[in-house]
């Protein structure tokens, strides 16, 4: 985009005087003449009652160089842009130079993903170099909520298991990827109060510790029957058509902690992952997809 008339003139006029200037300084430092002065010549100046400037002709190697300076800026401001709006006799921009390479590099990428991209992710998986490409793009666009051994964190799943929310197999893990997820679970705090909350949590946690208590995991069952068993399952095995996880296991996304369930039934949760489909292109996803497919299908 051009900038206005006005500082484009304003940048023309500073440049041009910069060059005059350095020209100028160029012809009035020159003037002297090696053979016009004498060895020893001054300036005049003193500091510290004995410290004196020389009064010394440039070098001529120096005086050349500045010459070839200012030759060089002459002539790249009249092939490159540099003069306010003016283009330079090449009409080069940065962005077409990016285009360039650009064009380049997706060039040798096509070439080589050819050797892997028509094939099934199951059998891409397979392939060194598309696991290779895969891992830095986990790097790149997962490892920063996943973890860059993929091992998830609170709130972040784990994807070296098998324990997925919304499936694992490589159509719908490119789904997650290309459109991202959205989950939500709602607060059952109102409908259930304090007590209902202990009785469901106590209910969930029996799958995987038989210490909890009889009574509550009775009353809990009952409840979790009536609130919970639409998304999670009558089994509580979960459903992948919302999300919702399978509570009999001991993989648990936001801690099994007592506290953090109870907190969980009563005020609900929610968690997004962000789509990538406007991030990255379709063969990008599909390896990318077929490393996080790999990650827990070795």
């Amino acid at each position: 985009m051009d900038m206005s008339s006005g500082w484009s003139i304003y940048i023309i006029v500073l440049v041009a005087a910069h060059i005059v200037g350095y020209l100028w300084l160029l012809f009035t430092s020159s003037r002297m003449q090696s053979d016009e002065h004498k060895d020893g010549d001054t300036t005049g100046h003193v500091w510290d009652d004995d410290l004196k400037e020389y009064n010394n002709p440039l070098p001529k190697w120096w005086l050349y160089l500045f010459i070839l300076t200012i030759v060089f800026s002459i002539v790249y401001l009249t092939l490159y842009p540099g003069m306010g709006n003016y283009k330079g006799t090449l009409n080069w921009t940065s962005f077409s130079s990016w285009e360039d390479e650009n064009k380049d590099v997706m060039a040798k990428r096509a070439e080589l993903f050819s050797t892997f991209i028509n094939k099934p992710v199951t059998e891409m998986v397979k392939d060194t170099k598309a696991m290779e490409i895969g891992e830095r793009l986990f790097a790149n666009h997962c490892s920063t909520c996943h973890g860059s051994d993929a091992q998830g964190a609170v709130g972040f799943p784990n994807l070296t298991d098998n324990d997925w929310l919304y499936g694992g197999d490589p159509d719908t893990i490119i789904q997650s990827i290309t459109a991202g997820r959205n989950g939500i679970m709602p607060p059952w705090g109102a409908a259930l109060g304090d007590e209902g909350v202990k009785q469901v949590a106590a209910y969930v946690k029996s799958f995987t510790d038989k210490s909890q208590n009889a009574e509550l995991a009775a009353e809990g069952q009952k409840k979790f029957a009536m609130f919970c068993s639409s998304c999670h399952g009558a089994d509580a095995k979960g459903n992948y058509m919302f999300g919702a996880p399978n509570l009999t296991d001991n993989t648990w996304l936001h801690s099994y902690d007592s506290g953090i369930v109870e907190t969980a039934i009563m005020q609900g949760l929610s968690g997004k992952m962000p789509a990538h489909g406007e991030l990255l292109d379709k063969d990008s996803i599909k390896v990318l997809g077929a490393y996080v497919y790999s990650l827990s299908n070795d």
